[in-house]
């Protein structure tokens, strides 16, 4: 990761996002205000007691990283805090998460990267009909995110370990549709854009993707660049973390960078 990079990304990012008083479209205004902007932190106590916790494990496990994720973390080695500090998102981002399931409920969800399953909790509790498929290159980390699926009850995840370009084939071979897609794994520029192009086929008009990480690197913003302008994506929305992507045909075709 190039810190300097990130930096010019968020200054550009910052001069550029709007906020509520840009948004002309009523589905757009409704989504920003009632969803994205309104966060509520209630009901989430036991996902963020867990996260604390995961912040003071001093224990040091062997990952298997299938993305770019060593280059940042220093080593195969990691301690399960840096990887809970460096690899996780941040609360506010695994609330949106929650908030995206419910306003748009979500059924079929899938998720590239699990690492140690907080945003698959997020997701999966906020519906109860939610069947989520969180997929995990590391055998160890894939193993301590299904002990914290148990500790907390979540049992509509299915976690599949093994290397995503290999095992995502297998997933989407099983199911009809796909409702959400959280891609948050191999953070190159060419598996994005494999990964999105492999889903494609399985969303639907009222299907959403949420890409995370847009702005990490040149790779990332030029994969997230070429993805938002598919013929199949009708609305983007860039949040500076992540980008979200609209499929239906009856929205207008548009690109918004919104505050967050």
């Amino acid at each position: 990761m190039n810190r300097f990079y990130l930096f010019s990304q968020y200054i550009w990012h910052w001069l550029h996002r709007v906020n509520e008083h840009s948004l002309h479209s009523p589905f757009l205004y409704s989504l920003y205000t009632e969803c994205i902007k309104a966060d509520d932190r209630q009901g989430f106590e036991a996902l963020e007691t867990l996260r604390q916790k995961l912040l003071r494990d001093e224990t040091i496990i062997q990952v298997e990283d299938m993305g770019a994720g060593l280059a940042v973390s220093g080593g195969s080695e990691r301690k399960i805090s840096n990887i809970a500090r460096y690899a996780g998102t941040p609360p506010r981002f695994s609330r949106l998460l929650a908030r995206l399931i419910g306003r748009f409920q979500a059924q079929t969800v899938v998720e590239l990267g699990t690492s140690l399953g907080l945003n698959a909790l997020y997701m999966a509790l906020a519906n109860p009909a939610t069947h989520l498929y969180t997929l995990e290159g590391s055998k160890c980390i894939a193993s301590l995110a299904g002990k914290h699926f148990k500790s907390l009850g979540a049992q509509n995840i299915r976690i599949i370990e093994g290397n995503i370009d290999q095992s995502l084939e297998t997933v989407l071979a099983g199911l009809s549709k796909i409702d959400l897609l959280y891609m948050d794994a191999n953070h190159r520029y060419e598996p994005t854009i494999r990964y999105f192009e492999q889903v494609l086929p399985k969303l639907h008009q009222n299907s959403l993707v949420v890409l995370d990480d847009i702005h990490w690197s040149a790779g990332m913003n030029r994969a997230w660049q070429e993805i938002k302008t598919k013929p199949e994506v009708s609305l983007s929305l860039d949040l500076f973390e992540v980008g979200i992507l609209f499929f239906d045909p009856d929205l207008p075709k548009a690109h918004y960078i919104l505050k967050f």
